[in-house]
């Protein structure tokens, strides 16, 4: 997979890849999440993806239900040091099923990755124009 990082004016960087486009920019214009907001935000989404195919799958319903994604910083570094994520379930919701439903949201790859971080590797070098 590739994406191509751009940047169409102000503080705003985006990604393309495939059809789609993920905006990113930061104060004080904010015309889109930050990227570390996106990043962040990454890790509820994919962890509701499993959460929906789970309940799709069992024929459940999936109205009501809601992943609360808290952040907890370190102090001292100002980096995140913890992150919950609480699937909230209507009171309907057959309680059998809520240790399945955790063990799905943990079958993450966004927390699969954190768990293994990839090696990153920062290049440069002048391209022709396009």
């Amino acid at each position: 997979m590739e994406m191509m990082i751009d940047f169409p004016g102000g503080a705003r960087v985006e990604a393309h890849f495939g059809p789609f486009t993920v905006s990113t920019d930061q104060p004080p214009a904010m015309s889109a999440p930050t990227p570390f907001a996106t990043f962040l935000a990454s890790i509820g989404t994919c962890a509701g993806i499993y959460v929906l195919g789970f309940c799709k799958q069992r024929g459940l319903p999936t109205e009501g239900i809601r992943i609360v994604q808290r952040m907890h910083t370190n102090p001292l570094s100002g980096m995140v040091a913890k992150i919950d994520l609480e699937i909230q379930v209507p009171p309907k919701f057959p309680e059998k099923y809520l240790p399945s439903l955790v063990r799905s949201a943990e079958l993450c790859a966004v927390k699969k990755h954190f768990e293994q971080p990839p090696q990153i590797d920062i290049t440069a070098g002048a391209v022709e124009p396009v």
